[in-house]
């Protein structure tokens, strides 16, 4: 056994408390496993996967670094529309790399078997079809599109084309998430009926006010290529190019951007197609900086019954200006417990709660309003038919899991994406599940902005 996996296996037992009534498998840290010895291997020449990245922003850059730490992978070229990112490509990633602001020119070379696309949302979909038609495996960030009436498609293209697709929400490929799926599976919180998941944030770097070069200009901007697909044309704006998120023709708002990545989460562990009715409400109430989004929104969104799961809500909010700091928290709350997943799938607990055998009596109660014979009379007979045993409380202890340090869900992720390109095996989130994760977070920007309740069908992945 080699000594990384030695390691993993000691971190384990120290992060992992879980009761065996409750622990279903160990098929997710069998598969971490697994990806451990997969980065010992040494891959051949033909076992290279070479990959190019179209859109060096601040996804892009941190996607091509996960994915050259996965085994076998290296960067043959990067698409940019800003000069400064290709020359910065260059310096981190080598001076030999190919760069360019057409993206037709990554996706017209032999050498590239895939590409990352992390571009403004409204490209996603244009260049991953592109991409595919290519020959070339996609994966695309998320949202990946731009409207819910592009979703079906793309994932026609890719059903045509038989390409490697993977949306990247990584949390998906998480060891926590999966331990979570399986107890919850197991049953470890009982019959789901409502989900509470949120993201906060209090700095102006979280609210999308990144920080834009000095030598921002029409001079070293392609202006005419980043705006290509809009229907007004605008003059050059830095801020609607490095603050893309901020504006509805470039970005999906805080719903495409972090609705989805919940949406996601909570897909996986329940199986869920997606649900039939969305409201959303919100509005800008701090960052009036010209956005013509919100920085603050708010979810209603119902699932129906269906055989994968019972009928639950679940409360979706993103708070750009949260007194209570970074934060992010999705809790899972069913009839006997809460599966509370904390910041990024780090870890979870579960705390459990069952109601007792016997109803209650007494307390804020009406027993203490009728007469003192009919009081004893009642308390007389409740105490015939409910043992002391049935009138307690269960207590039942909760569970704590926490991944290995230095555990990071984005290269599991890749690392998925790849060995679909090698090995041929199943995307952890193909086309269809990150449709299906997409379309009801775009759905809130629809109700927003429409003032209405969107009603969605999500077994044909369509508008109701």
């Amino acid at each position: 056994m080699s000594s990384d996996r030695r390691k993993f296996l000691k971190q384990l037992g120290g992060t992992i408390a879980l009761t065996s009534a409750t622990l279903s498998s160990f098929a997710a840290m069998e598969e971490h496993e697994y990806r451990i010895l997969q980065a010992e291997k040494r891959y051949s020449a033909n076992d290279k996967v070479r990959i190019a990245t179209i859109g060096l922003g601040i996804m892009g850059y941190n996607d091509t670094r996960t994915a050259l730490a996965c085994p076998g992978v290296e960067l043959v070229g990067c698409c940019d529309l800003y000069t400064g990112r290709l020359d910065h490509a260059k310096e981190v990633f080598g001076a030999h790399i190919f760069t360019t602001k057409d993206y037709h020119e990554i996706l017209d070379r032999n050498d590239v078997d895939a590409v990352i696309i992390a571009t403004s949302d409204n490209w996603h979909s244009t260049i991953a079809k592109a991409a595919m038609r290519k020959g070339k495996a996609v994966y695309s960030e998320k949202p990946m599109v731009h409207y819910i009436s592009e979703g079906l498609d793309e994932i026609k293209t890719q059903q045509e084309t038989k390409a490697v697709f993977q949306v990247g929400s990584q949390r998906v490929s998480s060891l926590a998430f999966k331990k979570a799926k399986e107890l919850y599976q197991s049953g470890a919180i009982g019959q789901i009926n409502s989900i509470e998941a949120s993201f906060n944030r209090q700095s102006a770097l979280g609210a999308w006010q990144y920080t834009i070069p000095l030598d921002a200009s029409p001079q070293t901007v392609d202006w005419n290529r980043y705006t290509a697909k809009d229907q007004k044309k605008l003059p050059y704006d830095s801020n609607r190019f490095f603050r893309w998120r901020n504006y509805r023709e470039y970005g999906t708002g805080v719903a495409g951007d972090l609705f989805v990545h919940l949406l996601s989460g909570i897909h996986f562990i329940t199986d869920s197609k997606g649900p039939d009715k969305i409201f959303a409400i919100g509005g800008t109430y701090y960052w009036k900086d010209g956005r013509n989004v919100p920085d603050v929104m708010s979810a209603v969104i119902e699932y129906p019954h269906t055989k994968e799961h019972p009928a639950f809500q679940a409360i979706l909010r993103v708070n750009f200006i949260s007194g209570e700091g970074d934060h992010s928290s999705t809790k899972i709350i069913g009839s006997e417990g809460v599966l509370d997943l904390s910041d990024e799938g780090g870890g979870f607990t579960i705390r459990k709660n069952k109601m007792p055998v016997a109803p209650g009596i007494d307390g804020w109660d009406s027993f203490g309003t009728y007469t003192t014979a009919m009081q004893k009379a009642l308390m007389d007979d409740y105490n015939k038919k409910y043992s002391a045993a049935d009138q307690q409380i269960p207590n039942i202890p909760g569970t704590t899991y926490h991944t290995p340090a230095g555990y990071d869900a984005n290269i599991d992720h890749f690392n998925s994406f790849f060995d679909g390109i090698r090995l041929g095996k199943p995307i952890v989130e193909d086309a269809v599940f990150g449709f299906r994760a997409a379309a009801p977070a775009l759905a809130c920007n629809d109700s927003y902005f429409q003032n209405k309740v969107i009603h969605w069908d999500a077994e044909h992945m369509r508008l109701g």
